[in-house]
C-alpha cells in the first residue's frame, strides 16, 4: 500500500479537525506548579495557567494628553478604520454602515474609552478570537505546513506577521504563493531532566504521522497564512517576512506606525502602575527599570512635562529606545542614564564632591561630520590619523577654561562611525553614564523590577522556572528595593510592580519591605482595578524555608491582577509604600 492511501497520509475526517485547533496547556515544573495551586489554590491556579496560554482580546492604548485628548484620538482612529486605512489594524474585523450614514462595529463599538475611574486617558481597541479555521487542502493531500518556534507564535498571537527566523521546519514543495498552515513546537520533557524543542532548523514535513512532532503539534495550530517566499529561501535567508497571516486563531489589532506620538499601545496593568505612583508637577522622580519607557513617559505627561524624569536602564541601546520614545511624544523632562540600578546610589564619598548636576560622566557621541574632523564642544577639531597628541580646546562656557581631549578618543570615535554598531549591536548616539545619585534625593520612585515575567500572555510554555530560579529573582528585587529605599526622601513615595503571577516576588516583597524597612507603609491605590494580594504562607524545600505572605488588611491595599478574571489583562503586581522620617 502506498502512503498515498495509508491512514497516516489521510486521518479521518474527525480526527483531523481535532488535529488542526487551538487548545494549548502551559506546561510547568512540577514543583512550581505544586507551588501555585498551594497559592491559588488547584482550580484557581488552572483557570489562571489556562488563561496565560491565550491573548487578551483587547488592545489598551494610552492617549498622549499634551498632544491630543482621548476624544480626538478616538474619533482618528474610527475614521482611519472606516476609511480602510487601517485593514492590517482591523484584521477582519468589519465596520457596517447603519441608517442615517451612522458607522459601527457590527459586534458593538471597536473603539472605546476605559470604565475604570481615574484613565480617562485610556482607549481599548476591541479584538476577537478564538476562531475555529478550517485548514483547507486538496483530496488526498496533506495541509503544507510551516512550523515555528514557541517565541515566534506569541508574537504571532498577538498580531506579528512570521518571520525567517522563527521558523523551524516546512512542507516540501512550498512556493511562494502558496497557502499554509502554522503550528509551534512547543518545548518537551527530556531524559536528562530538562526540556528541548526536539526539531532541528531546516527540517522537511511531509504530513506524516513520522514527521517530528506531529502528535505534539495537535491543537497547536494558531492560524494559516500565504507564504512570502519558497521554503528553499526561507532557509538560505537571514530575514524578512517568511508567512504573511491571512487568518488568525485571535484578531487584534496592531497600530504600528499608527498616530505616532499621540498614542502608546500599553498593558493596562502599566498605565495603571503611573497613575499609582501620581507624580506631581514640579517633582523628582526616578524610574529604576525604565525600558522600554512607556511608564516614564507617562509618568512625564502626568507631570505636564514639569519637573524631572530620571530613566534607568543598564543598556546603551534601551536607553536609545527610552530617548527616542520620549522625543516621539516630545517631552523634554525626561532624562535617561545608562546605569544599572544595584548601583543606583552613589558612594558617600562621590555624592559629597560630586554635585547632582554633575552627575554622570562624560558623554559618549558618535560623530557624524567629516571622518577627519570632530567636534568638541562646538569647535571643529581636525584628527590627524597618524598624530597621538593633545588638543587644547576651550569650553564654551569658559572661554578662559582650558580642557585637553585625547587624539587617540577622537580617533576611537571616528573608527566607530566607520565600522558600525560592532558586536553588541550598539546604535551610537549620544548616552549618558551616570554613576549614581545621592541618597534622599527623589520625590519618588517606582521600580518596576526584572521578574521571571510568568503574567505575560500569550505565554505557551514556563517550564524553564524552577523554585530556585524563582527565589532567585526574588533575592535580585530586594536588592534593587534596598536601592530604591535609600532614594526616596522622607515623605516620599515608592511604587513597586512586577508582570508576574509568582507571590514570592510579589507578596513576599512587600513581607520584607515592612519587616526590614519600618518607616515604610502600605497605602491604599487609585486607581484600583485589580483584585486583593494573597494572604499567609507556604513552606518550601522540604519544609526548610517558610515563604511568608501578607496580612488580610495588608492585602487589601496591594493590586494583584489576575489573567483568569473578567478584567483580562496580563499578570501583574503593584504596591504602594509611603516613606515616614527615616530610622538613620
Amino acid at each position: 500500500m502506498d502512503s498515498d492511501s495509508s491512514p497516516s497520509a489521510a486521518p479521518p475526517a474527525a480526527a483531523e479537525a481535532a488535529r488542526y485547533t487551538y487548545s494549548p496547556r502551559l506546561r510547568w515544573q512540577p514543583e512550581v506548579e505544586e507551588y501555585f495551586a498551594a497559592a491559588y489554590g488547584r482550580d484557581h491556579f488552572a483557570r489562571i495557567s489556562e488563561a496565560l496560554a491565550h491573548p487578551s482580546c483587547y488592545s489598551c492604548i494610552r492617549v498622549n494628553t499634551l498632544k491630543s485628548s482621548t476624544d480626538a484620538v478616538m474619533h482618528k482612529l474610527m475614521d482611519l478604520i472606516c476609511e480602510n486605512e487601517l485593514s492590517a489594524v482591523i484584521n477582519g474585523l468589519e465596520v457596517v454602515e447603519l441608517d442615517g450614514g451612522e458607522q459601527q462595529h457590527e459586534q458593538g463599538s471597536l473603539v472605546h474609552k476605559c470604565p475604570y475611574a481615574g484613565l480617562e486617558n485610556v482607549l481599548f481597541v476591541q479584538g476577537s478570537g478564538p476562531h475555529v479555521l478550517h485548514y483547507g487542502s486538496q483530496p488526498d493531500q496533506a495541509v503544507k505546513e510551516v512550523v515555528v518556534s514557541r517565541k515566534c507564535a506569541e508574537s504571532v498571537l498577538r498580531g506579528a506577521q512570521v518571520y525567517v527566523p522563527g521558523v523551524l521546519a516546512c512542507s516540501s514543495h512550498v512556493e511562494k504563493g502558496d497557502k499554509v498552515a502554522v503550528s509551534v513546537a512547543i518545548e518537551q520533557p527530556v531524559k536528562e531532566d530538562g526540556w528541548a524543542v526536539g526539531i532541528t532548523r531546516g527540517t522537511v514535513l511531509q504530513g506524516l504521522q513520522s514527521d517530528a512532532h506531529y502528535e505534539e503539534r495537535k491543537g497547536l495550530y494558531i492560524g494559516q497564512g500565504t507564504a512570502a517566499m519558497s521554503r528553499s529561501a526561507i532557509f538560505r535567508v537571514p530575514h524578512g517576512i517568511a508567512v504573511e497571516m491571512t487568518e488568525r486563531v485571535y484578531k487584534l489589532p496592531s497600530f504600528n506606525d499608527v498616530l505616532e506620538g499621540e498614542i502608546f499601545l500599553q498593558n493596562l496593568p502599566s498605565v495603571v502602575t503611573a497613575r499609582v505612583l501620581d507624580p506631581q508637577s514640579g517633582e523628582r522622580i526616578l524610574d529604576m527599570c525604565a525600558a522600554p519607557g512607556g511608564k516614564t513617559t507617562a509618568i512625564a505627561i502626568l507631570m505636564r512635562d514639569k519637573g524631572e524624569v530620571v530613566a534607568l536602564d543598564r543598556s546603551h541601546n534601551k536607553v536609545m529606545d527610552i530617548l527616542k520614545l520620549a522625543s516621539e511624544m516630545d517631552l523634554s523632562c525626561i532624562k535617561a542614564y545608562k546605569l544599572d540600578a544595584l548601583k543606583s546610589v552613589c558612594k558617600t564619598d562621590e555624592a559629597r564632591n560630586l554635585g547632582m548636576a554633575d552627575n554622570h560622566s562624560e558623554a559618549i557621541e558618535t560623530p557624524t561630520e567629516d571622518p577627519c574632523h570632530a567636534t568638541v564642544d562646538g569647535r571643529s577639531t581636525s584628527v590627524d590619523e597618524d598624530n597621538s597628541t593633545t588638543t587644547v580646546v576651550h569650553s564654551d562656557d569658559n572661554l578662559n577654561a582650558k580642557r585637553y581631549i585625547s587624539k587617540a578618543e577622537l580617533r576611537k570615535n571616528l573608527r566607530r562611525m566607520k565600522n558600525g554598531p560592532g558586536r553588541n549591536n550598539c546604535s551610537g548616539g549620544r548616552v549618558e553614564k551616570s554613576k549614581g545619585f545621592c541618597p534622599n534625593s527623589f520625590d519618588r520612585v517606582l521600580l518596576d523590577a526584572p521578574c521571571s515575567a510568568l503574567g505575560l500572555r500569550p505565554r505557551l510554555f514556563a517550564g524553564e522556572e524552577t523554585l530556585e530560579s524563582l527565589k532567585n529573582h526574588a533575592k535580585y528585587q530586594r536588592r534593587m528595593f534596598d536601592q530604591a529605599v535609600k532614594l526616596v526622601r522622607p515623605g516620599g513615595v515608592i511604587v513597586y510592580s512586577t508582570c508576574t503571577i509568582n507571590p514570592g516576588e510579589n507578596e513576599a516583597l512587600v513581607r520584607y519591605a515592612l519587616d526590614t524597612y519600618k518607616y515604610l507603609s502600605l497605602v491604599s491605590q487609585f486607581p484600583k482595578v485589580g483584585g486583593p494580594g494573597i494572604v499567609g504562607s507556604c513552606e518550601l524545600f522540604n519544609k526548610t524555608y517558610t515563604e511568608e505572605w501578607l496580612r488580610e488588611d495588608e492585602a487589601e491595599l496591594v493590586q494583584r491582577f489576575d489573567p483568569s478574571s473578567s478584567v483580562d489583562t496580563i499578570g501583574f503586581f503593584i504596591a504602594k509604600f509611603n516613606v515616614r522620617e527615616k530610622d538613620e
